[in-house]
C-alpha cells in the first residue's frame, strides 16, 4: 500500500464509502455521538496545575513488572513499547533495573569524586557540574538481558512486544562529557580503565575503558528536559552511548582511574556471555542491531483491512539505515519507511502500510545499521551463542496473525532435543527474567 494506491481507492465513488471498504469497517458511517460525549463542554475543566498529570484514561499504560521476581529491590520492569508512540520514552515509563533498590539522595549533599591515577583528585557538587559545558543527546539505553525470552524452549506463546524487547528506552540526556572532568583531573600515563561506583545499597560497580570514556560518555543530570528520576539515577548517572545498560552506573558517587579492570561481581558472575563453542566472553558491551514490530504484535487483535505496521529499531554500532518487513514468514521482504532519528545511537521508528486479507500469516522485521550489521534468524543466532546464555539476544522476532485476527508469538520452537529451562531461576542476574 502506498499513497497513490490509497488515493486511487478513495477516488472510486464516495470517499467515505471507499474508506470503509478499504479499512474493513474502520470508519462506520451513521454512528451517532452519545450524550456523554458532550459532557466536557457543559462544565469548567480542571484548574491550572503546578506539575502536569496524564489523563485518567491513560493510567493503564504502565511498566510491566514480572510476577516472578523474588524481590522488587533487585530486578527489572519493562517499558510498554506496544502502548507508546514516537521515539522518546516518557521518563516515568523508562525501564528500570536495580540491584539494591532506589536510594533517596539529597542533591545538596551528593558529591562526585574522581581519584586514583590522576594528577589532581577532584570532588564535584551538582552545582559544580552544572557550571561546566553541557551537551544534550538522544540515546537509547538497553539492558543486556533484553530479549532473553528468545532463549525459551518452547517459545512463550503469551509473549508481547513489551516483554519481548521492553528493556530498552530512548531519552534526551543532558550532562557533562566525562572527558572534560578527566582532563581537569589530569589522567596519569599508564591509566587504561575507570571504576565508577553508585551510591545505592549494592554500591554497584563496573569497569569502563578509558578510551570509551574520553570518546562520548556523559555524566548526566537531566532526562527529557528535567532532572533525572530517582529510579534513573538522580542526581547523577553515567550514559555510555551504544553499550549495554549494566555499565551505565546510576547514583554515580565516585570514579577511580586505574590501569586494570576491577573484575566486579557484575562483570564476572553476571553480564558475561556463553558462546556456542563453550567459550565465555567478558566485556561484550556493544548492543547489536535490534528491531521489534509493536503493532500488530503479541496478544493484540486486528481486523481485516488497512493497517500501518509500526515498530522500533536501534543499534549500538551506529545509525539505523534500513528496516525491512516480511508479511509472509520471511519468504519476501519490503522496505519500511524510517522517521529521522535525532542521534546516530537513538531509537528509530519504522512503518509500512498494509492491507490484511484475513488469511493467517507471519510478520517480522529486520534492521541494518550504518556499519552493515543486521539481525540474524534464530537459527543463525544460536550457531554463535549458547542456548543457555541469557544476554545480547537480537534474533528476528516474528508475530503470527491467525485468521481470527489474534496475534501471538511466531518464533519457531527450538530443537526438541534441548531440555526446557526456566529463565526465572537465573534471570535476577540479568534484567528481570521471567519463568
Amino acid at each position: 500500500m502506498n499513497r497513490r494506491k490509497l488515493l486511487q481507492l478513495l477516488s472510486k465513488g464516495a470517499a467515505a464509502g471507499a474508506f470503509v471498504k478499504l479499512s474493513g469497517g474502520l470508519a462506520q458511517g451513521g454512528e451517532k455521538f452519545s450524550e456523554k460525549a458532550f459532557e466536557p463542554m457543559r462544565f469548567l475543566g480542571a484548574e491550572l496545575r503546578e506539575y502536569g498529570e496524564r489523563s485518567e484514561f491513560e493510567k493503564g499504560v504502565v511498566r510491566y513488572i514480572s510476577p516472578n521476581l523474588r524481590t522488587r529491590h533487585s530486578g527489572a520492569n519493562f517499558t510498554p513499547l506496544d502502548k507508546l508512540d514516537g521515539v522518546i520514552t516518557p521518563s516515568s515509563l523508562h525501564f528500570e533495573r536495580h540491584h539494591g533498590g532506589v536510594p533517596t539522595i539529597d542533591p545538596a549533599e551528593h558529591r562526585l569524586v574522581i581519584h586514583g591515577m590522576v594528577e589532581r583528585p577532584l570532588i564535584f557538587t551538582l552545582a559544580d557540574l552544572k557550571r561546566l559545558p553541557s551537551v544534550t543527546r538522544t540515546l537509547f539505553i538497553e539492558c543486556a538481558g533484553n530479549g532473553q525470552n528468545g532463549y525459551r524452549n518452547p517459545p512463550d506463546m503469551t509473549l508481547t512486544a513489551t516483554r519481548s524487547r521492553g528493556l530498552v528506552s530512548n531519552s534526551s540526556w543532558t550532562g557533562v562529557p566525562l572527558a572534560i572532568l578527566l582532563k581537569e583531573a589530569g589522567v596519569k600515563e599508564g591509566a587504561r580503565w575507570l571504576i565508577p561506583e553508585g551510591a545505592d545499597a549494592a554500591a554497584y560497580t563496573r569497569s569502563l575503558p578509558l578510551e570509551k570514556a574520553m570518546e562520548d560518555v556523559l555524566v548526566a543530570y537531566a532526562q527529557n528536559g528535567e532532572a533525572l528520576r530517582p529510579e534513573q539515577g538522580y542526581p547523577l548517572r553515567l550514559v555510555v552511548p551504544g553499550w549495554e545498560g549494566s555499565i551505565m552506573v546510576k547514583w554515580l558517587r565516585r570514579i577511580q582511574v586505574t590501569d586494570m579492570p576491577v573484575m566486579a561481581k557484575d562483570e564476572t558472575s553476571e553480564y558475561t556471555d556463553t558462546m556456542a563453542d563453550g567459550k565465555v566472553h567478558a566485556f561484550t558491551w556493544i548492543m547489536e542491531p535490534q528491531s521489534i514490530i509493536t503493532y500488530p504484535s503479541g496478544l493484540q487483535q486486528i481486523q481485516r483491512g488497512f493497517h500501518e505496521i509500526r515498530g522500533l529499531a536501534w543499534s549500538g554500532h551506529g545509525r539505523i539505515v534500513r528496516v525491512e518487513i516480511s508479511l509472509d514468514g520471511g519468504a519476501t521482504w519490503r522496505r519500511a519507511s524510517l522517521e529521522p532519528s535525532p542521534d546516530p545511537l537513538s531509537v528509530v521508528r519504522f512503518k509500512l502500510g498494509w492491507v490484511w486479507d484475513g488469511k493467517e500469516t507471519i510478520i517480522m522485521s529486520r534492521a541494518w545499521d550504518e556499519k552493515g550489521n543486521t539481525q540474524p534468524t534464530q537459527e543463525e543466532f544460536f550457531a554463535r551463542w549458547a542456548r543457555n546464555n541469557r544476554y545480547h539476544y537480537n534474533a528476528i522476532q516474528a508475530w503470527r496473525i491467525g485468521a481470527d485476527g489474534k496475534v501471538v508469538n511466531g518464533d519457531k520452537t527450538l530443537s526438541a532435543s534441548l531440555a526446557p529451562r526456566r529463565l526465572g531461576a537465573v534471570g535476577m542476574g540479568g534484567c528481570g527474567g521471567e519463568s
